[in-house]
């Protein structure tokens, strides 16, 4: 074999070896992309949120290319959860209001045991505090010290070397419902955010808890009549926490 016909087969081989190895890492980051069910009541109204809190946030992480999130609610069939994509789910973001009590039973059976014995994180959005799943991982009832319109909300970042916070300077939100304390739940593993009020309220309103295998966070805005879950310090520490609850780093 000539010399130029050498170094043309020593070049398909370069390329035929590259090109496979090209696409064994893309499986191979294909199929480590986390996998997150957003779900809501949608009890969000229309003319504030047309596409839910869940697809808001659903179109945030998807611009990720690590994650891959599907909105889901209530109004699907089995909720929005069926066995088949909860059992493929690495982390579940809940975002309930009016709706916590038309939550079935074995459902929230699912996800506890999913978050405990097989390590799925979830995420507890504002008003679910009084999230079925919430409630019954925490064995706590969620309940709060005060309720209202707040006017501004502080977020401030208490704990500025946690994953959740990476990236996050302290900020406000101009307009937000004011959650007050006591929060009645354990006592958490990090006090990630701290909140204070217009109103002169104050919460801790980022709060981390490892509950069996899983890990758990609870953030405290969104407000559904208010445009905070278009804010995108609050969808980046969403992210965040969706990496910090896959045990997975951004």
């Amino acid at each position: 074999m000539r010399r130029r016909e050498w170094l043309q087969l020593g070049k398909s081989l370069i390329f035929a070896v590259t090109a496979a190895q090209l696409g064994v890492a893309q499986q191979r980051t294909k199929s480590k992309q986390i996998y997150v069910l957003v779900w809501s009541e949608r009890t969000e109204p229309k003319e504030h949120y047309p596409e839910g809190h869940n697809g808001v946030i659903a179109a945030f992480l998807n611009k990720d290319p690590n994650i891959k999130a599907e909105a889901v609610s209530i109004n699907d069939p089995e909720q929005g959860l069926p066995s088949e994509k909860l059992q493929r789910c690495d982390v579940l973001i809940w975002w309930g209001h009016v709706r916590h009590g038309e939550v079935r039973d074995d459902i929230v059976d699912k996800i506890v045991k999913r978050v405990k014995d097989d390590g799925m994180g979830f995420i507890a959005l504002h008003s679910s505090h009084y999230a079925k799943p919430f409630q019954r991982l925490l064995n706590a009832p969620g309940h709060l010290g005060g309720v209202g319109h707040g006017r501004e909300e502080y977020i401030w970042v208490v704990a500025p070397n946690h994953p959740i916070a990476k990236g996050i300077s302290h900020f406000t939100l101009p307009d937000e419902e004011f959650y007050a304390e006591p929060f009645q739940v354990p006592q958490p593993e990090t006090v990630v955010f701290i909140s204070t009020f217009g109103s002169g309220h104050w919460f801790r309103s980022g709060l981390t808890w490892s509950v069996g295998k899983g890990r758990v966070f609870y953030f405290r805005p969104g407000h559904e009549t208010l445009p905070t879950m278009k804010d995108e310090r609050v969808l980046k520490i969403i992210r965040n926490a969706v990496y910090w609850c896959a045990r997975r780093n951004p």
